[in-house]
């Protein structure tokens, strides 16, 4: 739709199914980056005749902003800046989601354990049965070794933040979304989402 993404295709298509399959109300993204996924997400529930998306970041650079308010899909989309952790931002957030709302939350923004997991304590209760927090960029803790990595990120990454979290919430569960149609032999999905969805 002529904006940036930054997320493979195949994590993209499966966050469609799981969105066709829970018909959320409310999607929830922190990180609003280059914009696309936002777009995206609002694209879907335009296509479903149903829900809007909230979207959170620290800053909202002006021409993302301008990107996004130009755009044919503003009506789907709220934006909050602040710092998605930040008491206010939170209250800011759930000042727009209804009880009743069934939600669908994507944590995409400052991808270190104490700040994803932050981020879960502060919305996890916004989550229908049934629904969602994708934790994304999980595939961190397998890249900590590679050109641009980082050594602290075999520990201090989101996969680590997701199971701290579960541990302490024992009614949660990393479940990964159902794997659709597949006809290659992979018995895994190609995704930066590993292990954290």
């Amino acid at each position: 739709m002529g904006q940036p993404i930054i997320q493979l295709p195949s994590d993209m298509f499966r966050f469609q199914e799981a969105v066709y399959t829970i018909g959320p109300d409310v999607i929830l993204e922190t990180g609003v980056a280059h914009r696309g996924s936002l777009l995206y997400y609002a694209s879907l529930c335009k296509t479903a005749g149903k829900g809007r998306v909230i979207g959170v970041d620290i800053e909202i650079r002006p021409h993302n902003r301008e990107a996004i308010e130009s755009h044919e899909l503003p009506p789907y989309i709220t934006l909050i800046e602040g710092d998605s952790t930040d008491p206010d931002t939170v209250q800011a957030v759930k000042q727009q989601i209804g009880p009743e709302d069934v939600t669908l939350v994507i944590l995409d923004s400052n991808h270190t354990k104490d700040h994803i997991f932050q981020e879960l304590e502060a919305y996890h209760e916004l989550l229908s049965s049934g629904s969602y927090v994708v934790v994304t960029d999980g595939i961190m803790r397998d890249l900590y070794d590679v050109p641009r990595g980082k050594a602290e990120w075999k520990f201090d990454n989101p996969y680590e933040a997701a199971q701290e979290f579960i541990q302490k919430h024992p009614d949660f569960e990393i479940e990964t979304p159902a794997w659709l149609f597949n006809e290659s032999e992979l018995t895994k999905d190609v995704t930066y989402w590993s292990g954290a969805g």
